[in-house]
């Protein structure tokens, strides 16, 4: 059968036209990303959890050891609660729910500025972090990219292969050598919370 050379000619052409339509083509790749574990596993990041934990050690240190102190003083109360009279038992009671209030308005004072140094110190690793994103997502033709780190993601299962936390924090040390001499991360991350202090009437106290 003989075929007319105009058709195969413009078959060539369609091949030919293809790669160029395909390269028109919006992407459609996504990915996920955690970013709050990204940040924390550069080197970077673990210089900013050991100079957040240099900083607030001595006062995690301080409330933590007010927290027994209070502890002790409520089950010294609790054990000679049948045997005190009811002036020195409310006066004592009166002493440990003092104590009580003011650690409590301490630790929370506490909590806060950690929260807030954090929030700076990691400020502008996540800056910078979200421009080496985006060079990345353009360059794996990407077309969005999802944070899981959060409890609101809309994300409720993604194949593992599509995780790019480990590419990203890579990059970025590779990108970023400040924090080439970090420490290593043996200590605890961030300062040790306060304990509970949830406040208790010892017995026998109304």
């Amino acid at each position: 059968m003989r075929i007319d050379a105009k058709y195969l000619g413009l078959a060539a052409l369609a091949l030919l036209a293809a790669p160029a339509v395909q390269a028109q083509q919006a992407p459609t790749k996504v990915a996920i990303i955690n970013i709050q574990s990204a940040i924390l596993a550069t080197k970077d990041g673990g210089v900013a959890r050991e100079a957040l934990r240099v900083k607030f050690e001595s006062r995690s240190k301080d409330l933590e050891g007010r927290m027994a102190e209070i502890n002790r003083k409520r089950e010294t109360l609790q054990k000679a609660a049948n045997t005190l009279s009811a002036e020195a038992r409310e006066k004592q009671s009166r002493e440990v729910e003092d104590l009580q209030k003011k650690y409590q308005w301490d630790a929370e004072d506490f909590q806060s500025d950690v929260q807030q140094e954090e929030q700076k110190l990691v400020g502008e690793i996540g800056n910078r972090m979200i421009s080496i994103i985006d060079e990345y997502a353009k360059g794996q033709n990407f077309a969005l990219v999802l944070d899981v780190s959060s409890q609101q993601s809309p994300v409720l299962w993604a194949a593992s292969g599509i995780e790019i936390t480990r590419d990203i924090v890579d990059l970025y040390d590779k990108k970023n050598a400040a924090g080439a001499a970090a420490t290593p991360a043996a200590k605890p991350a961030t300062p040790t919370a306060p304990p509970d202090a949830a406040p208790k009437k010892p017995a026998g106290v109304k």
